[in-house]
């Protein structure tokens, strides 16, 4: 029987999202899930849902559930994990703090300062849970939806490159079926792929029967002034080459937009976005909470199926899927760094997941990628050696920040938020 450990099942949410698209596929109805969360109610909850969700679908599931990470992962054929460590009060941080210091972020969970500190309280447990996956359940596929997705799948590279690590993220899917839709292409008739790092991956083939599609969005763009006022339109625009994730992640990534307020006007970017996000996704777990409690039913429909179900799905029974998937690059983006995290399109059947080999991406696409890389080598490399300067020289380094404070307010930012944070932060660190 297929053993599926969930870690930080109590993301209630996105559990039952993967829970309902595991359960809808016939042959995994019938599969153990492993639940943990280091929350006993959180836990309560994701085990609630588990079976109410099995309930509605008609599945038959074995569910467990433990504080113990090492009950869950012990056997396991695929661990899924959703950690967030420090929760919301640690994002609050990561917003008040550098917003003292005049700097603007939107999301803050990718790069910049709220990525890089976010990386280093994951980074301990990635270790942590790498180390008793050796021992539990060394074959077994370890599957990353946690953010900052490209530094945590650099840093498992360098510390425990024998684990099976991918990171899964619907970012692409999701910007190419937005953008069907917004030139009324229908998604399924649609060839695409893509390749770049997580969050900041470029699309580069969009085509309909043959067909580019890129003509018909110039098109659309040319008739809408207002569409013009995003920040992915306008990076397309300048660069050739349409950017995954929202505009609200990508404004972070560039020096460009959010050091400048008439930026920030002409192309709407919600400064401190994530801030409501993370609110909201607390006022959504009680809720979903006293739901369950109550009785009531669950909505288990759902418009697509996340990667990880897809991946297990193809895994076990050896049907055939393409993904896009973050893993260590190892010569399959030729003009970015060896060993850091691509993301790239991914074979995945019996044989389990295989990248394909991209070759170099277009000069001005791997620019800004080389930029974005080069802060989650130096937050990587900063936890792997214990050297704290590290951590300032990646927020130097950093498009955003660099555009927004000089190297002496740099530095005391991250004085702060390393006492802030306290003990998530790894002890030779806090120097």
């Amino acid at each position: 029987m297929t053993v599926i450990a969930f870690l930080g099942a109590g993301s209630v949410v996105f559990t039952r999202e993967l829970l309902a698209d595991i359960l809808s596929f016939d042959e995994l109805r019938g599969v153990t899930l492993a639940l943990h969360d280091i929350d006993p109610e959180r836990l309560e909850t994701a085990e609630a849902i588990a079976r109410r969700t099995a309930d509605q679908l008609g599945a038959r599931p074995r569910i467990t559930t433990s504080l113990d990470r090492r009950v869950v992962l012990d056997g396991a054929d695929f661990v899924i994990n959703a950690i967030q460590v420090g929760m919301h009060a640690a994002t609050v941080r990561d917003f008040e703090i550098p917003a003292k210091y005049g700097l603007r972020q939107t999301i803050a969970d990718t790069l910049g300062i709220g990525g890089i500190f976010r990386a280093l309280r994951t980074f301990p447990v990635l270790e942590a849970i790498a180390r008793d996956m050796r021992e539990l359940c060394p074959d077994a596929w370890f599957l990353n939806y946690t953010n900052p997705m490209a530094m945590n799948i650099g840093y498992l590279t360098a510390v425990a490159p024998e684990l099976k690590a991918v990171g899964l993220c619907h970012s692409v899917f999701w910007t190419v079926h937005d953008l069907c839709k917004l030139i009324d292409v229908p998604l399924d008739e649609v060839d695409y792929s893509a390749a770049g790092v997580n969050h900041q991956a470029w699309l580069l083939r969009w085509e309909h029967r043959g067909q580019s599609l890129y003509p018909r969005l110039d098109e659309r763009l040319e008739k809408d002034p207002g569409l013009r006022r995003r920040v992915r339109m306008d990076m397309y625009r300048r660069l050739g080459y349409f950017p995954t994730e929202t505009s609200e992640h990508s404004s972070e990534y560039v020096p460009w937009y959010l050091r400048h307020d008439e930026e920030i006007e002409r192309l709407r970017i919600p400064v401190g976005d994530y801030l409501r996000i993370s609110a909201d996704n607390v006022e959504e777990y009680h809720a979903t909470r006293a739901s369950v409690l109550a009785g009531e039913p669950l909505d288990v429909s759902r418009d697509a199926t996340e990667y990880a179900p897809q991946v297990i799905h193809s895994i076990t029974t050896g049907t055939m899927r393409r993904v896009h998937a973050n893993v260590a690059n190892r010569g399959l983006i030729a003009n970015l760094p060896e060993g850091y995290a691509v993301e790239v399109p991914c074979v995945v059947d019996g044989m389990g997941v295989r990248p394909e080999r991209v070759g170099d991406l277009p000069l001005q696409c791997a620019a800004l990628n080389r930029s974005f890389v080069n802060v989650g080598q130096l937050t990587v490399r900063a936890a792997v050696t214990g050297d704290p300067r590290m951590v300032r020289q990646a927020a130097m380094v950093d498009p955003n920040t660099a555009a927004t404070l000089p190297v002496e307010r740099i530095w005391e930012l991250c004085d702060e938020l390393t006492a802030a944070h306290g003990d998530l932060i790894p002890a030779a660190l806090r120097g």
